[in-house]
């Protein structure tokens, strides 16, 4: 007999067969909408409970739940514990062997299960679907939801098509959830799963025991700053994020010399990552090293720590993961590393994941004659005179199939799609760029942290509230960076921005520095830093503009006054605070290694330059190998294409002498260029990413 809807039944069910006196916040409602048959979608933060909801309306309406997740991880750790809590729960996914799938189909259709977990890919095996149709579920639960929205970050294909499947499973009533939803994606999963009537649950954005930390450190001294901020045994267990699989490795190996900590990537045997997921559950492990391939649907409440090396590719992906933290509700922290470097980096992937239009065109050309195997497809593309690269082809086809430009059934023959692609694949492009802006005004911004997140996700009530516990509203409790009091010069140099800004509205901080210091006596990067200082004490505000130049955006920042900017008077200043610069975790540690090496303090702007390192002036001077003189090579054409390009002789771009240091060199990211002597950072940000992607190759 299925349970009913009342609170009574509800709560009677959730100690039962949950063990559980009473619902968290929130879940309740939802409970019982679905209990009732309703469509729901759910947005809840990590760790807030939103598998019980449901997992509990399954259990009160019988038969068999239908889940679609889409990770292995996440669904062998959902069925792994109401396995525990003896339910009957079979899985389908890749990881089987072909009768163990079988063995789940037979269960399902007998009615003998309560849960069925699925991937998504399984709707692409011919009669799958048809399969299921045969005997209906009870309630389809879509885990992840955001990965159906290509608004969303995680975007999946297989999860677009999930909306032309779920009239066949009517009329099971469909849930929708996931942990991060921005409103233009909440209102695309919805559409694209056509929710009938849905009931929305939005709930629960602001994390009060996460105080979250965001601090601008080189590449190359993340490794070592990382395992600075997690020497302190009360910040583990952690998770670390890195960036590609080789820094997992290697940042892992660094860290498991000091205490226990391995790596986690999607490119390791499925039985390694196993056995590094479990030893860290179990708290073998104090510290696991991973790509974003690791964290869903992994509970483990005394995570103290998260810390990204690197910037997260959107404010989606990185709120969901320094959820991870704090799940037990104890004060944790989480430490985001970032550079102007890995906004490059960003950018190179997204020209790279997003090819040009007319790579797209070339496809549908040739599918305008009928249908091809993806191999034929490949190879007549990819070969000749005109060959189209094999990434790009890769590339441009997902798009295509994505957006409806082409099909592919099951045996990888290519059909031509509709003309309409174009405008959905041009509006993805730009919201994908768009989210990688956002990251980075999140990183320089000087608003509240927790405030700033809750913001994007649409609750600006909540957004109002400082968090009292990140790096501007409490900058005395970081452990990634120190603040300290502005130095004389510095008051000094604050009164002349006052006076500048004053009754002139906002102005340029580029133009600013330039009419303020115009031999550059204050540093363009320690005057940033110091109307950082002022924009967290309220005396200026600051904000990112733009403007069209030459078919390219141009991004500045602009300063203007605030309320108590306008009075504000020197003499009469309290409290505030400013980045330093030399006193970092690991800056600290390497000062106090100069000062017992050297004898002595060296000046701060020794100490900058030590930081920053040159190539030697033997390794400079030496000759080139064959490989340095035919990078150089390639690096004078690129170099005469671009004098071509401005109008101007070649020497104009770079010198001779900067070219012979950058092939020896051979810088693959920014932090690497910057360090090429000859190099500074208007070359750096003008030429830096075509510069990187030669020597890469």
């Amino acid at each position: 007999m299925t349970i009913s809807s009342s609170s009574e039944d509800m709560r009677g069910l959730l100690l039962r067969a949950f063990g559980f006196a009473s619902f968290r916040a929130n879940q309740e409602a939802v409970c019982r909408a679905a209990i009732d048959g309703r469509d729901a979608l759910l947005v809840m933060p990590t760790g807030a409970g939103k598998s019980l909801c449901y997992q509990l309306p399954a259990i009160a309406r019988e038969g068999t739940t239908l889940v679609i997740s889409p990770l292995i991880a996440l669904m062998e750790d959902q069925a792994s514990k109401l396995e525990a809590l003896g339910f009957a729960v079979a899985r389908i996914h890749s990881g089987m062997d072909r009768a163990a799938s079988r063995e789940a189909c037979v269960a399902y259709l007998n009615g003998s299960l309560q849960f069925l977990f699925i991937a998504p890919e399984r709707f692409r095996v011919p009669g799958f679907a048809e399969m299921l149709a045969k005997r209906k579920p009870s309630l389809v639960a879509i885990d992840e939801a955001h990965c159906i929205s290509q608004w969303g970050h995680d975007f999946r294909p297989d999860y677009r098509t999930l909306g032309q499947h779920l009239p066949a499973l009517r009329p099971a009533p469909v849930i929708a959830l996931t942990a991060t939803a921005t409103p233009i994606v909440q209102d695309d999963i919805v559409k694209q799963l056509a929710l009938r009537d849905a009931e929305r649950f939005i709930h629960g954005f602001r994390r009060e025991n996460l105080a979250v930390e965001v601090v601008e450190v080189a590449k190359s001294r993340r490794a070592r700053f990382a395992g600075e901020v997690l020497g302190d045994p009360e910040r583990r267990p952690a998770i670390v994020y890195a960036p590609t699989r080789r820094d997992a490795e290697s940042l892992a190996a660094e860290l498991s010399a000091v205490f226990p900590a391995a790596a986690y990537h999607a490119g390791l045997e499925p039985a390694v990552r196993e056995r590094v997921q479990r030893a860290f559950l179990e708290g073998r492990l104090d510290a696991v090293v991973a790509t974003i391939a690791f964290g869903m649907g992994i509970d483990k409440a005394d995570v103290r720590t998260v810390i990204h090396t690197a910037l997260p590719s959107s404010l989606e992906a990185y709120y969901q993961e320094i959820g991870r933290a704090g799940r037990d509700g104890k004060q944790s922290r989480t430490v985001l590393m970032y550079s102007y470097a890995d906004k490059r980096t960003h950018e190179f992937f997204l020209e790279r994941d997003y090819p040009p239009a007319p790579e797209l065109d070339r496809l549908c050309r040739k599918l305008q004659g009928g249908p091809q195997h993806v191999e034929d497809l490949r190879q007549s593309l990819c070969t000749g005179k005109s060959a189209m690269d094999a990434d790009t082809f890769a590339k441009a086809l997902e798009k295509l199939l994505i957006h409806g430009g082409a099909s592919m059934d099951y045996t990888e023959e290519v059909t031509l799609g509709h003309k309409q692609w174009r405008d959905a694949y041009a509006a993805q492009t730009v919201r994908r760029r768009a989210q990688i802006d956002m990251v980075v005004r999140f990183a320089e911004s000087k608003q509240c942290r927790m405030g700033a997140l809750v913001r994007h996700f649409g609750d600006v009530e909540e957004a109002r509230t400082p968090c009292g516990h990140c790096d501007v509203c409490a900058p005395e409790a970081c452990v990634a960076q120190r603040f300290r009091e502005p130095s004389a010069q510095e008051r000094e140099a604050l009164q002349d921005v006052v006076k500048a800004l004053r009754g002139g509205g906002a102005k340029s901080t580029g133009k600013l520095h330039k009419e303020l210091f115009p031999r550059d006596e204050m540093a363009r990067t320690e005057f940033e830093e110091l109307l950082a200082g002022a924009a967290m004490a309220g005396i200026v505000e600051l904000e990112e503009a733009g403007f069209e130049k030459d078919g390219r955006s141009i991004a500045y920042r602009k300063v203007s006054l605030t309320g108590e900017g306008e009075v504000f008077d020197v003499r009469t200043m309290r409290g505030m605070q400013l980045k330093d610069m030399s006193e970092s975790v690991t800056q600290s540690a390497r000062k106090d290694k100069r000062k017992r090496s050297s004898g002595g303090e060296r000046s701060s702007q020794a100490a900058r330059m030590s930081s920053s390192p040159k190539p030697s002036v033997a390794k400079a001077a030496a000759a080139p190998g064959p490989e340095a003189a035919a990078l150089e090579e390639k690096l004078r054409v690129w170099r005469l294409a671009e004098a071509k390009e401005y109008g101007v002789p070649a020497f104009c771009i770079m010198g001779n002498s900067t070219m012979r240091e950058l092939a020896m060199e051979r810088p693959r990211t920014m932090d690497e260029l910057i360090a090429v002597k000859g190099i500074g950072q208007a070359k750096a940000e003008k030429f830096g990413a075509a510069i990187c992607r030669i020597c890469a190759e």
